[in-house]
């Protein structure tokens, strides 16, 4: 049933995209059409226009396809042969509908008419406008045609569509809550980070606030991975060309690696990956089963080659930094080894108050073993062998065809935030390939043997990590991650020595505390200070300074009066225990 109504949503949202692109047609003459698909919740289409596309325009537009809904057009299906495709589009000037159709495999061409519109469409659609049930216009963007920047930047209209009301508007009210929460907007309010371009897209420049954020998760990450038996290692942001051709990168993954360069007529490549130089550690000397499972972590930059229109704030970027690990191990280990990782993922969705997430299962696609290495057995037993940790742990999961990583099965978890989205966080990659290209072995009970090896990432990468953390808070971080933990503002210069105490004694317990004793009206300081999201605001007046106490501001707008020590004691205590809720209160 679920999947009947996921289909018909689908195919609804797709019939909108073209009731869209027929009223952009229809109000703007001269508009050529791009690609139209159906996407999670909603839909969009892409257009080339001399009419420059603004948030106005969307009602219009919205009223047209009204218009056509009402109309009950109904969508008809054609079948034509590709020469004749190609003329009957070149006709309409629809040259984007041109080369798509040139790149098909001879033979029938799909379009679908419905009223005066015609599009190049494989379907399905409805069977009428009039089933389309409700949809809002939401936004505007840029696209380059097919994402590529060397093609033309074509204009995109995004819109969402529901067969109900209900979950439309609460939808709605979930786009406004995010918008309040964007990262990129937060992270510039609050000085985290920012982007230049003097130095490049998709490069982030972190502030000394963003700074300790960063600084804090890796230092509790490294932490949490020496409890459990990790090494910390740092390898280098280059290495020559010939050892990602071995490892297959250049194969399989070099449309999203940087160019080669050149040093002493040899030919470098900047890392896109941390797997090889782990493995160059494992190689460093023989290994022998009682070593094993041999367990490698780094936080370490890499590098990959994004198109400029999906790069998005601190979610999408050309430089970012793994927390990467691999572990070598024995096959009897490799159970083990997953389960733990998984346990380690679940410890960090509840450390950052994540309660819920999602888990893919993502295989090869044994119709496209061109995309892959190694053979089918090799596949299918380490496919089995995720499946069954899964099963095992009795762990809800979802299988995904296709979409493995070149050299092997994968388990990815998918968190869900504050308001219902879901992001792509950890990944437990089983690797049956790069120990064989790399001639990995260790000394068995019974003689040489090759070692499994698991690829492990928990956060992602520190960046993507970040920038859900921003929006999944709304900014206001919890204490042990706060960048201010405690701004101090005084009434009046008289305080100063008091506040200056109340510092010292903050900062002898690594609280990191700011304090404001300019001379303006309080007020203006505490509309600064909530603007800076900070963890606790201490008030310092006469009366706080006469009997050592601090009058505690909280973000919820109400005042505490407590005194100094038990003030500096509940701070420390609550960043100690990295409490998600204020401890005073």
């Amino acid at each position: 049933m679920e999947k009947q109504e996921n289909n018909f949503l689908d195919t609804m949202r797709h019939s909108c995209a073209h009731v869209m692109a027929e009223a952009v047609q229809q109000l703007f003459k001269g508009t050529k059409l791009g690609m139209g698909p159906s996407i999670d919740n909603g839909f969009y289409y892409d257009f080339e226009s001399t009419h420059k596309f603004v948030p106005e325009d969307l009602p219009k537009i919205e009223k047209k396809m009204k218009e056509i809904i009402k109309s009950r057009e109904k969508f008809e299906c054609h079948k034509i042969a590709k020469k004749k495709a190609v003329e009957f589009f070149a006709k309409r000037g629809e040259k984007f509908k041109v080369e798509l159709i040139k790149e098909l495999k001879d033979g029938e061409i799909t379009y679908f008419e419905s009223g005066n519109f015609v599009d190049l469409c494989k379907g399905p659609h409805l069977e009428h406008t009039g089933q389309i049930k409700h949809f809002k216009l939401t936004h505007v963007a840029g696209a380059y045609w097919r994402g590529d920047e060397n093609k033309p930047m074509l204009q995109r209209i995004y819109g969402i569509a529901f067969q109900d009301k209900g979950k439309l508007n609460t939808y709605l009210t979930q786009l406004e809550e995010a918008k309040k929460r964007d990262h990129r907007k937060l992270g510039q309010e609050l000085k985290l980070f920012s982007l230049s371009e003097d130095i490049g897209p998709g490069l982030i420049l972190w502030h000394p606030k963003g700074g300790i954020i960063r600084t804090t998760l890796q230092r509790w990450l490294e932490d949490e991975n020496m409890r459990r038996g990790y090494k910390i290692v740092y390898t280098p942001h280059i290495a020559r060309r010939g050892l990602w051709e071995t490892s297959g990168h250049t194969n399989f993954y070099s449309e999203n690696m940087f160019a080669p360069m050149e040093i002493d007529n040899q030919k470098y490549q900047i890392k896109p990956m941390n797997c090889p130089f782990h493995i160059g550690i494992y190689k460093s000397e023989l290994r022998s089963y009682r070593d094993l499972p041999f367990k490698l972590s780094e936080l370490g930059t890499v590098y990959r080659y994004e198109r400029s229109g999906v790069l998005h704030g601190l979610l999408r970027v050309r430089g970012f930094t793994l927390d990467d690990a691999h572990i070598f191990c024995t096959p009897e280990q490799i159970d083990k080894e997953v389960q733990d990782s998984i346990d380690f993922v679940i410890f960090i969705m509840k450390t950052f108050g994540f309660k819920d997430y999602k888990v893919e299962l993502s295989i090869w696609d044994e119709k496209n073993p061109k995309k892959y290495v190694g053979t089918k057995k090799d596949w299918n037993m380490a496919q089995k062998s995720l499946e069954n940790v899964l099963k095992k742990r009795k762990i809800p999961y979802k299988v995904e065809v296709g979409e493995a990583a070149f050299y092997g099965p994968k388990i990815d978890i998918k968190l869900v935030d504050a308001i219902k989205r879901t992001w792509q966080l950890s990944t437990i990659q089983f690797d049956f390939n790069l120990p064989t290209r790399f001639n990995l072995e260790y000394v068995g009970k019974k003689g040489r043997a090759k070692p499994y090896m698991v690829h492990r990432a928990l956060f992602g990468s520190i960046e993507r990590f970040v920038g859900i953390l921003i929006e999944h808070y709304a900014g206001q971080f919890p204490l042990w991650l706060n960048p201010v933990q405690v701004k101090i503002l005084t009434l009046t210069d008289k305080e100063e020595k008091y506040a200056k105490k109340l510092a010292e004694k903050l900062q002898a317990k690594g609280i990191r505390v700011e304090m404001d004793l300019r001379a303006e009206k309080l007020g203006l300081k505490i509309r600064e200070t909530h603007g800076q999201k900070v963890g606790y605001t201490a008030i310092i007046g006469g009366r706080e300074a006469e009997e050592n106490k601090v009058a505690v501001r909280l973000r919820s707008g109400k005042n505490q009066t407590i005194s100094l020590d038990d003030f500096v004691g509940k701070v420390a205590k609550e960043i100690k225990n990295k409490d998600l809720e204020p401890t005073i209160k």
